[in-house]
């Protein structure tokens, strides 16, 4: 129950005014909301930013991700799918609390958790599988 209360709350999130917002301004540079915590800020936000560029060159890893999900089980290394895990639920409340907010890297870390559990949860299963033919 609580995964369709937070993907829904995350679908909420993707829908809104703000996050509507933040990507026009990364992606065409409009200045339009500019910082919201600061109504006098100049700065615009565009491809020059950090903020942008950091969340494109991240995709990476979910999408490996993604694309491994039909690659064999034996494949799965447990100790490092459990870092991306750790490592992308970090960085998912950074992007939050950061000023001003990264939506873009939340979006990035939070398909990127979502892929590494998928991948964890289809290591267990293989092995609680594989364990019971082996009796």
């Amino acid at each position: 129950m609580a995964v369709v209360r937070l993907s829904k709350r995350a679908w909420e999130q993707l829908r809104s005014k703000e996050f509507r917002g933040y990507l026009l301004r990364r992606l065409f540079d409009v200045p339009f909301f500019l910082h919201l915590d600061s109504p006098r800020s100049t700065h615009i936000c565009c491809f020059h930013s950090t903020h942008f560029w950091g969340p494109v060159a991240n995709w990476g890893v979910p999408l490996a991700a993604l694309a491994d999900m039909k690659k064999d089980c034996e494949i799965i290394s447990p100790k490092m799918t459990g870092a991306m895990v750790i490592y992308s639920s970090l960085f998912m409340r950074f992007a939050l609390r950061v000023k001003p907010r990264n939506l873009l890297l939340f979006a990035c870390h939070l398909t990127n958790f979502s892929a590494q559990s998928i991948q964890l949860g289809r290591l267990i299963h293989y092995n609680l599988k594989k364990g019971e033919s082996a009796v």
